[in-house]
């Protein structure tokens, strides 16, 4: 994000916790001088710092906008034009669970945490991102990284898509012979997957972005 418009939320949700800058700074390995920079909104939050600190408070990132957007921090640089339209720029996209990229395995329908996500940068519906656990799908797609999937019913083929079989979700590309339709990963040391009639299958939806992992 360009403009820290979340550092009066962690503030708030630092004293909530009873921890002091200090104590905030050995959890999260920022210096105490960055934290209060963070706070004061004078020195820019990147993502990466958004879950740094969501993990050393035990929250979700979702929880920070949700204190920006109900006005609960006490500050009163937050409410102006300018921070509220970057605000609505930013929806909170929900993070379901793993996807396998190798073996499949069991898919969890809870949501795990929510990632912002510039609005516009996301197609209309319903999003929602998913975590690769494998490497059938390398180079395309590296084990651990987030997958954006916009939920629709089918795909064309060629296309990336995430498969619910038997109650487990896999990420693969999807091709149509005749009625069949066979998943195929990118990485061929790994075998496609025929969906024949006796399997349950459906597609969750289509793969739209990758966020890899460092």
């Amino acid at each position: 994000m360009k403009r820290n418009i979340l550092g009066p939320s962690i503030r708030d949700i630092r004293k909530e916790n009873h921890l002091t800058q200090k104590q905030l700074s050995e959890l999260t390995g920022f210096k105490q001088n960055t934290i209060s920079q963070h706070e004061s909104q004078k020195r820019e939050l990147s993502e990466n710092d958004l879950i740094k600190y969501a993990k050393a408070l035990n929250i979700n990132v979702g929880q920070f906008y949700d204190r920006l957007n109900n006005g609960l921090s006490d500050s009163d640089n937050i409410v102006n034009d300018e921070s509220s339209k970057v605000f609505k720029d930013i929806t909170q996209v929900p993070v379901i669970g793993d996807i396998a990229c190798g073996d499949p395995i069991t898919a969890l329908q809870n949501i795990e945490e929510y990632m912002p996500a510039p609005s516009s940068s996301l197609p209309v519906g319903n999003n929602f991102y998913l975590r690769c656990d494998g490497e059938s799908m390398k180079p395309t797609i590296n084990n651990g990284s987030l997958v954006l999937i916009h939920e629709q019913p089918t795909v064309e083929d060629g296309e990336i898509a995430a498969v619910l079989i038997d109650g487990e979700a896999t990420l693969k590309r999807v091709k149509h012979q005749g009625k069949t339709v066979i998943l195929i990963p990118d990485n061929n040391q790994f075998n496609p997957i025929v969906l024949t009639d006796d399997i349950d299958a459906r597609i969750l939806g289509k793969a739209v972005q990758v966020v890899n992992s460092l």
